[in-house]
C-alpha cells in the first residue's frame, strides 16, 4: 500500500528518471493523476499539464459511452465505434453529442489553467499520469488522443492496476510503469491509506506550485 498519491508519486518518479527519457513533459488525469503527475515533473524537471477527458454518453443512456472529447487545440474525439455502431448514429447525430459535451470539458481546462494553452506534444516524451486503473478505459482513450499529437514516445506511469490492465495499456503506449500489480484488484482507494478526494483547488495549487518552482529554477540557472 502506499501513504498516499504523494508517495505513490515518489516512488515512481524512481523508476522513471532511470529511463533518461529525452524531453519529458508530464500529463496527469485529474483529479487524483495530478499529485502523483506532481512528484514525477518536479523530479524529471518536467513542464506538467492535464489530460481532460470527458465521456460521451449514448442517446437515453448517458452512462454508455459513444466517445470521448480529450482536451487539447483542437480537442480529440476518440470513437467507441462498436456503441456508435449498435445505436446506428450518424456524424449528425455525433457532431450533437459531443458539441453538447464540450462546454464542460473547456470549462474543466479553464477552472484548474485558466487560459493557458496545452502543451505541444510534437517530438515529446509524454508521460501519462494517474493515481492507478481499475479498468484503463480512460487512460486508453488518453493515448489514442495523444498518438495524434505526434509525441516521440508516450510512457504510461502508474501506482497500481490490474496485470490484465497493465496488459492491455501496453499494447496502446510505447511503455509502462506500474509499481503494483495485484492480482486480486479490489477498489482503488485499498491500495492507499491515505485515499481522500480532491478539490479542485488543490489541483489547481498543485499546477501552480510546480509552474512557479519550474521559473525559479529556469531563472536561477
Amino acid at each position: 500500500m502506499f501513504r498516499d498519491r504523494q508517495e505513490a508519486g515518489r516512488k515512481l518518479a524512481e523508476e522513471l528518471v532511470k529511463l533518461k527519457l529525452a524531453d519529458p513533459v508530464v500529463l496527469a488525469l485529474p483529479r487524483g493523476g495530478v499529485p502523483v503527475a506532481a512528484e514525477i515533473a518536479d523530479a524529471l524537471n518536467a513542464p506538467l499539464d492535464l489530460v481532460i477527458v470527458r465521456k460521451v454518453g449514448a442517446p437515453g443512456n448517458p452512462e454508455l459511452a459513444v466517445a470521448a472529447i480529450v482536451d487539447g487545440n483542437p480537442p480529440d474525439v476518440v470513437l467507441n465505434r462498436e456503441i456508435v455502431e449498435a445505436y446506428n448514429l450518424d456524424d449528425s447525430d455525433l457532431r450533437m453529442l459531443v458539441n453538447r459535451e464540450r462546454p464542460e470539458l473547456e470549462q474543466r481546462r479553464i477552472v484548474y489553467l485558466g487560459d493557458r494553452h496545452p502543451i505541444p506534444m510534437t517530438g515529446k516524451t509524454a508521460v501519462l499520469v494517474d493515481d492507478g486503473a481499475a479498468t484503463g478505459t480512460t487512460m486508453k482513450v488518453a493515448i489514442r488522443a495523444l498518438k495524434r499529437r505526434s509525441p516521440r514516445e508516450i510512457v504510461v506511469a502508474l501506482p497500481v492496476a490490474p496485470p490484465e490492465v497493465v496488459v492491455e495499456l501496453a499494447r496502446e503506449a510505447t511503455r509502462i510503469v506500474c509499481l503494483t500489480q495485484p492480482v486480486r484488484f479490489l477498489a482503488l482507494g485499498y491500495h492507499y491509506h491515505d485515499f481522500q478526494q480532491l478539490a479542485d483547488e488543490e489541483v489547481m495549487r498543485l499546477i501552480r506550485d510546480h509552474t512557479l518552482g519550474q521559473t525559479i529554477s529556469a531563472a536561477s540557472s
